[in-house]
């Protein structure tokens, strides 16, 4: 069970990175891209060709990341050049990456076993200097990556341009009557977005040590059951505080899906209960609240009954 719990941390805090660039796009942008589900693959695909050929690990990776970064500003460009509809861009980038990262492998799995990645230097160079274990040289490594992305999310979300794209996803008839261009703004922070969600997929293949064709399928949903999960449970007052809430919800939801498959459930499975978790994140705020309205009704109700009451008996007291 404890290794389970630290595989599912190790895994969360990967995944938080894609969770980030859900959050840019569905919380920031108000954007529903679904070419997360392709990028992430790209990311994993080249990440994983490059280190089979040869290339060292975090070159493999940073290009990787570039490489979600086209594809996402592809995306902005099919949407706001090209006029097409921001739901069926991401469609179409979708698809398309399919394709693409077959060629990418040139066939449907890449395996790293006994290929030198990222995590086996960053165990080795633990082991040399601080002779810590590598699960937890892993967490901590992973852990650094993560908050300096958030760190510089957070960052960029207070400069003038992070500011305008945040406004664009608020009211962009807006931002626009200041004379934004909501365009650029759109496309860079699709970009931006795949970018974190091809870097957490280049770390994902790393991490179990192949790239699948088919690894995306499903990341757009596991991304907003973090950001849905992570805001319900810590909040979402601030950007500071939900960039916060979204790596938290990626950790949880691993956590969960661990918790479900120790009880007897089938890998085949995941996918409904990942479903019903984000059903039931989406439902509960709600039932609460409405759960906290009848209970304050109740009261005031219940109140306004007692004065009326001592209201009638101090009237009859006076007439007696």
């Amino acid at each position: 069970m404890g290794t389970a719990l630290v595989g599912s941390l190790e895994s969360g805090i990967i995944f938080a990175l894609m969770a980030l660039g859900v959050y840019l796009t569905f919380r920031i942008l108000d954007f529903p891209d679904l070419t997360v589900d392709g990028s992430f693959t790209t990311g994993g695909a080249l990440a994983a060709t490059m280190i089979a050929s040869g290339y060292q690990p975090l070159l493999a990776t940073v290009a990787a990341m570039l490489l979600g970064c086209l594809t996402g500003s592809l995306t902005g460009i099919l949407h706001t050049k090209g006029k097409i509809n921001a739901l069926l861009s991401g469609i179409l980038s979708m698809i398309a990456l399919y394709s693409i990262n077959l060629r990418i492998m040139g066939k449907a799995n890449v395996p790293l076993l006994g290929e030198e990645t990222l995590f086996t230097q960053i165990a080795g160079w633990s082991e040399e200097l601080f002779s810590f274990g590598e699960h937890f040289s892993i967490v901590v490594a992973m852990a650094i990556i993560v908050l300096i992305g958030k760190w510089a999310l957070n960052w960029f979300l207070d400069t003038e341009i992070g500011l305008a794209m945040r406004a664009t996803g608020d009211n962009e008839k807006m931002i626009r009557s200041f004379s934004a261009n909501t365009d650029h703004t759109k496309i860079l922070g699709l970009s931006l977005s795949n970018g974190l969600v091809a870097l957490s997929g280049a770390l994902i293949a790393q991490y179990q040590g192949f790239a699948d064709v088919s690894m995306g399928i499903g990341m757009i949903i596991i991304g907003l059951a973090s950001v849905i999960i992570g805001e319900a449970i810590f909040g979402h007052s601030t950007i500071r505080r939900a960039t916060l809430a979204v790596i938290g919800g990626a950790i949880v939801y691993r956590i969960i899906v661990a918790l479900s498959l120790r009880v007897g459930l089938d890998p085949s499975d995941m996918k409904l209960v990942t479903a019903l978790i984000v059903m039931g994140a989406l439902i509960s705020p709600r039932l609460i609240e409405s759960w906290k309205e009848k209970r304050e009704r109740a009261k005031f109700l219940t109140s306004a009954g007692e004065s009326t009451a001592d209201a009638v008996r101090g009237d009859h007291h006076v007439k007696g």
